[in-house]
């Protein structure tokens, strides 16, 4: 994935704030209605005050975390539990054919290549955290307390997360990217766990400007054009069964 890709054309679906419920309904919605053939997709939105868990995780272990939030959701990719409000993520669906000669890790590496463009056109120095030597890889039940691969890491700190779902048909990315302050919570022990993000780094960033950073990376690193588009009725079905159920 990358310039030979040039003017391969992908959706481009942009989502108002919604809760971490609808979030992941739609991210699975669009997952479960792709077909061969279908155009690749790139979706960019934001949260409402929330978290979400990897789909191995059981809340009946969090409900510390239920206490003190009610507006929560289950991720259909594995991973920890990420906090979301201050932050603006994406999710990638691609055929499987565009990466057939990869393997996940390779295709963690090509893909997140247009958030090191991202961070790296805010002036920021950003690698992965397999190339930062005083990192050691590790996996934490919260999201921004371990170290894996292809996380990004500027100066040491990690921003965000990003995982990743196969079926026999498609790739599926999601990540989050960190942008705004986060005040700490109340009577909850565990602050660090809320991460880091560019307003750590002295960036303030508002919404619209980071998803007219973020296009512009990803057109940069994959040569490709960008159509703006909505749901279609398949995919609204799909949602409006999985919000019921």
């Amino acid at each position: 994935m990358n310039k030979i890709l040039n003017n391969i054309k992908f959706r481009l679906i942009t989502s108002n704030t919604k809760s971490a419920k609808i979030n992941m309904a739609i991210d699975e919605a669009l997952v479960r209605s792709f077909e061969i053939g279908d155009m690749p997709i790139l979706r960019f939105y934001s949260w409402e005050q929330s978290f979400t868990l990897g789909i191995s995780q059981k809340i009946e272990n969090y409900t510390h975390l239920t206490q003190l939030h009610t507006n929560y959701a289950k991720r259909i990719t594995g991973g920890g539990v990420l906090f979301h409000g201050h932050d603006i993520s994406y999710c990638l669906i691609i055929p499987v054919s565009y990466m057939k000669n990869l393997n996940v890790k390779q295709s963690y590496e090509k893909i997140c290549t247009f958030l090191l463009e991202f961070y790296n056109n805010l002036g920021l120095k950003s690698i992965y955290a397999k190339d930062d030597d005083n990192i050691k890889l590790s996996t934490s039940n919260f999201c921004q307390i371990g170290f894996e691969a292809y996380d990004i890491l500027i100066n040491g700190i990690k921003l965000g997360g990003n995982a990743q779902k196969r079926t026999k048909k498609l790739i599926f990315q999601h990540g989050s990217i960190p942008l705004k302050k986060i005040e700490p919570i109340k009577n909850f022990t565990y602050n660090v766990e809320l991460g880091n993000t560019l307003y750590n780094f002295g960036i303030k960033l508002s919404y619209d400007k980071a998803i007219i950073l973020l296009k512009q990376a990803f057109k940069n690193v994959f040569g490709v054009q960008l159509e703006n588009s909505e749901l279609n009725l398949k995919e609204k079905i799909i949602l409006e069964n999985l919000l019921k159920n």
